[in-house]
Parts: C-alpha cells; sequence; structure tokens
C-alpha cells in the first residue's frame, strides 16, 4: 500500500543502479581492450597495480557511502509510523544527534533544534566525501608520477645512446647499438603513459561514482529539511481555537486580577493620605488653641 505521507523520504536506490550501470560498462570496455590494457599494466606493474588498487578502495567507499542512508531514510520515515514499526529499525549513524534529542519519539523540535541538527548533518555529509575526493585526486598525483618517473628514465636512456654512438666503430655496429638503444627510452615513454593513462582513468570513474554519491546525498538532506521544516509548521498549526480561546480567557482573568490588586493598593494610598490630612488638621487645630488660649492670657 502505498504510503500517503507527502514528506516521506525517497530511496537512494536509483543512485545505485546508475552506479552499477556504470561500473558494468566500465568492465565491458575493459574486456573489449583486454589485451591492449594487459599489455599497457605490466609496463609497470608496481605502480599501475597501486593505481589500481586505490580506485577499487575508492569504488567501495562511493557505494557505501550511498547505502548508508538507507538506514537514516527508514528511521525518519518510522517516526511517522506506530511505536512497533519505530522499534524495528536500527537506529541512524548520521542523525544520532537527532535521535538523542527527540529519543524516537513522534513530536516536532524547535527552529533552533531543527537548524542545529541541519548543520550537524550537513558538516557530517561534508566529512564522509572528502575521503572520496582526496582519492580522485591521488589517481591523478600517481598517475602524473609515473609519467616523470617515465620521463626521467627516457631522458637517460637517450643519454646513453648518444654516448654509445660517440664511440666510433663500424657502421653496421652502431646501427645495432642504436637500435637497442633506443629500446630503453620507447620502455620509458611507455611507462609514462600507462601509468597516466591508468591514473586519468581511474579518477574518471571514481568522479563519477563520487557525483552520484553526492547527489544522493543532498537529495537526502533537502527532503529531509523538508520533512523537519513541515512537522514544526504541523506543530504551530495543531494549536485548535479551543486551546486558544482558553489561552485568551486565562489572559483576561490575569488581568482582571492586577486591575483588582492595582485597584486595592490605589485604595489604601488613598486612605492613607486621608488620614494623613485629617490627622495635620487635628494638629494644626490643636495647634491654634494653644496659641489662642495664650494671647488671652492677662500679663
Amino acid at each position: 500500500m502505498p504510503s500517503t505521507d507527502a514528506y516521506r523520504l525517497s530511496s537512494p536506490a536509483i543512485f545505485l543502479v546508475r552506479m552499477a550501470v556504470f561500473l558494468i560498462l566500465v568492465a565491458f570496455v575493459a574486456l573489449i581492450l583486454y589485451r591492449q590494457i594487459e599489455t599497457a599494466f605490466m609496463a609497470n606493474p608496481g605502480l599501475n597495480g597501486l593505481i589500481l588498487l586505490v580506485e577499487l578502495f575508492g569504488i567501495v567507499l562511493a557505494v557505501s557511502q550511498v547505502t548508508r542512508l538507507f538506514r537514516e531514510i527508514a528511521w525518519v520515515n518510522a517516526r511517522v509510523a506506530g511505536p512497533e514499526e519505530r522499534a524495528l529499525v536500527r537506529p541512524p549513524a548520521l542523525l544520532a544527534p537527532m535521535a538523542r534529542l527527540l529519543g524516537g519519539e513522534k513530536r516536532a523540535m524547535s527552529p533552533q533544534m531543527l537548524r542545529l541538527v541541519m548543520d550537524s548533518l550537513g558538516t557530517r555529509l561534508d566529512e564522509s566525501r572528502e575521503t572520496a575526493r582526496y582519492l580522485t585526486g591521488l589517481l591523478v598525483f600517481l598517475g602524473l608520477l609515473g609519467t616523470f618517473w617515465g620521463l626521467l628514465e627516457t631522458v637517460g636512456s637517450i643519454g646513453g645512446v648518444i654516448a654509445s654512438l660517440q664511440g666510433g666503430g663500424e657502421t653496421a655496429s652502431l646501427f645495432n647499438d642504436l637500435k637497442t638503444g633506443l629500446a630503453r627510452p620507447l620502455a620509458g615513454m611507455s611507462l609514462a603513459f600507462t601509468s597516466s593513462l591508468f591514473g586519468l582513468a581511474g579518477s574518471l570513474v571514481l568522479g563519477f561514482l563520487d557525483l552520484q554519491a553526492g547527489q544522493a546525498q543532498n537529495r537526502f538532506y533537502t527532503e529531509l529539511e523538508d520533512r523537519l521544516s513541515a512537522d514544526v509548521e504541523a506543530e504551530k498549526a495543531a494549536v485548535t481555537p479551543a486551546d486558544s480561546g482558553d489561552s485568551i480567557d486565562h489572559l483576561a482573568a490575569g488581568v482582571q486580577s492586577l486591575v483588582r490588586n492595582m485597584r486595592h493598593e490605589q485604595q489604601l494610598i488613598r486612605d492613607w493620605v486621608e488620614a494623613q490630612a485629617e490627622r495635620q488638621e487635628r494638629l494644626q487645630s490643636v495647634l491654634e488653641h494653644r496659641l489662642a488660649a495664650k494671647n488671652v492670657e492677662p500679663h
């Protein structure tokens, strides 16, 4: 039964299919050019073997970057399901901070928490792709290393050929020495170009796989952000008119209580002022009587 959740995260299987199709095409081309590739590989088995090992490791890493998203997507989609389905899903790895904050419950996050989780996820995704990018550059470097290695051998061999021609001798002997001497520079050039060929071809393969892994991660990041943002908005919209009315009633009651307290305090102040005024009038009356009594006494 198809899911009715409009913000359900989609599966990254399509990116694995693209990777598989691309690798099958590369293997088919390698099978067709098997003889030529074997000859080129044997020009420098050590360096070319290292290049192939780095490429194999990069392929496994790129595929693992996509497959690890299945676990994260299953956990996020299970949050909107029942507790039984959530219990069957393994806890996430990339979204571990989010899992700890929410405790596996179906509840929305605050906007500040949402921004914190998305920033943490973006950092983790970028860090996971750093190794793949380094391996792509490493393949180019190894190819260039083989190129300069072969050129150094070529230059040294050419110097040896020139030195052998300066010795003089019969023409036939010189011609044979020349043919023998030119074989070494040609071997050096073969080493240089085959290493570059394997390095650039390997970087091409890893570059495409890293592109697919990056697209899968970007779609996961975008869909997750939409999912969590929708949860935040739904939480805000979940406040019913009755709840709003109760809040207004409580606010009105609080305001009325505050007004009554203010009026009571004003009345106390007014009574105190009137009592002080009355006391002052009595004191003034007493003083006036005493002054009048002193004035009528005989001298």
